[in-house]
């Protein structure tokens, strides 16, 4: 079945118009004398609601010859064939249908004038006939190749968009896997360094940790969170790190009702905090103060992140890999509507964090 003829309504459509066709083809009969009304109308519908198939098969023809692989001669040459040779069958099908004139007159009720034809057809008209047949179905080709080339348009757009968004999805995938045992590994070389330390802060910490990592399973199918829950994760991650750090380690956390409600990606902020205590707080003899503000403002969501660091020390040793994902995480989800810096002062390390506000809980 073509597209056109394989659904109810649009074969409705389509044989309609060639039913109008005949009514045309008849009056132009009529106005040269050729027939009557009532003999033109049963000569011209019948033959044109049948070659309305006919025509219809332009698609079989476009379709046995891939566009990828066309050989413009070839082409040229299969459709000029095609045309004319169903420009001939039209015409031996106007033959035919006229020589059973009788019985449709009968049909019809009318008097065919006892030659047993419809209408008297003319050398000059079989000509006509084979000129016409063949241009409409030229015309049939045109269309089926311009609608076979438009869905191909279609499908490879469709197949591009596929794969953008399965690379996005293995990209984000693959940024995941590599935070998710950045942040275990430090977490447990912390656990091991307290087990001989104090035995009991170390249970409190794998407590912790398993509390973490369930929270965070159960998060990471999903693409984007609220960051009430972000934070929420973070809070776990600062309460393993105070058991570590005691009263060395101290937060100033500041988020608005509006940012809580922001959908971000998972595991978006809690690399930062990591990095925060581990190039910031371990580094200083004293300790410090990790300070962490979120807020909206026209439509955008700031987060700022900052840690002490040591002003007497030269660049961290850090690789970077934490903020490097996450901007990468963020262009894969933003494209260039999010943005990511960093910076360091004389006794500050601040990472800033802007994204769009849009979608929220």
């Amino acid at each position: 079945m073509t597209p056109v003829t394989s659904q109810v309504r649009s074969l409705t459509v389509y044989l309609t118009a060639w039913w109008l066709a005949g009514v045309v083809m008849a009056a132009f009969l009529v106005s040269t004398h050729r027939a009557t009304w009532v003999s033109a109308l049963a000569f011209a519908i019948p033959v044109c609601v049948v070659y309305g198939f006919v025509a219809a098969s332009a698609y079989y023809v476009c379709r046995s010859l891939p566009l990828s692989d066309r050989d413009h001669t070839r082409t040229v040459a299969m459709f000029g064939a095609a045309s004319l040779c169903s420009g001939v069958l039209w015409t031996l099908l106007c033959h035919v249908w006229n020589r059973f004139g009788d019985a449709a007159a009968t049909v019809v009720g009318v008097d065919s004038g006892g030659d047993g034809q419809l209408l008297e057809i003319s050398r000059e008209m079989t000509v006509m006939l084979v000129l016409l047949g063949s241009t409409i179905y030229l015309i049939s080709l045109l269309l089926h190749n311009g609608l076979l080339a438009a869905d191909r348009l279609y499908r490879a757009q469709t197949r591009e968009a596929e794969s953008r968004v399965q690379a996005r999805d293995a990209e984000l995938q693959v940024l995941r896997t590599q935070i998710s045992p950045h942040f275990l590994f430090n977490s447990l070389n912390s656990i091991s360094a307290l087990t001989s330390i104090d035995a009991a802060a170390a249970r409190s910490m794998t407590l912790e940790l398993a509390a973490f990592f369930r929270e965070t399973l159960a998060l990471s199918e999903r693409e984007k969170i609220p960051l009430a829950e972000e934070m929420a994760l973070c809070g776990h991650f600062l309460e393993i790190e105070k058991i570590r750090f005691g009263a060395r380690l101290v937060t100033e956390i500041q988020v608005s009702t509006a940012a809580n409600e922001v959908m971000i990606p998972p595991m978006l902020l809690q690399p930062c905090v990591e990095n925060a205590v581990k190039h910031g707080i371990r580094n200083l003899s004293g300790g410090g103060s990790i300070g962490l503000r979120a807020w909206v403002r026209d439509h955008w969501l700031y987060v700022v992140i900052e840690n002490p660091v040591d002003k007497d020390s030269g660049p961290s040793d850090g690789t970077g890999t934490g903020l490097n994902n996450i901007r990468r995480r963020l262009a894969t989800l933003y494209g260039d509507q999010a943005r990511v810096s960093w910076s360091r002062g004389t006794d500050k390390f601040t990472v800033e964090i802007v994204i769009p506000s849009g979608a929220s809980t």
